[in-house]
């Protein structure tokens, strides 16, 4: 598995929830997030990271989705977890 980082289009809600609507993959393919099933901090065990995890539903299938803590440079990062 590798770390592969995404361009995402989220909705912000004014009491902090954040909902991601579309996903750009690293060859410019666009996904739509079909559904949120689940939000939870925890870690990408797989990749490594520690940050906050959708469970999403992209095209009939299940995939997470993560919104990671700043890095030293304090900017948050979108990743995914894929196979090599």
């Amino acid at each position: 598995m590798r770390r592969v980082y995404v361009e995402v289009v989220a909705k912000f809600d004014p009491d902090g929830k954040i909902t991601p609507l579309t996903i750009t993959w690293e060859d410019g393919t666009v996904f739509q997030v079909d559904k949120v099933l689940e939000r939870k901090n925890t870690v990408a065990r797989k990749v490594g990271g520690i940050g906050l995890r959708f469970t999403c539903e992209i095209c009939g299938q299940q995939s997470y989705l993560f919104y990671c803590d700043p890095t030293l440079d304090n900017t948050y990062h979108w990743f995914v977890e894929a196979k090599n």
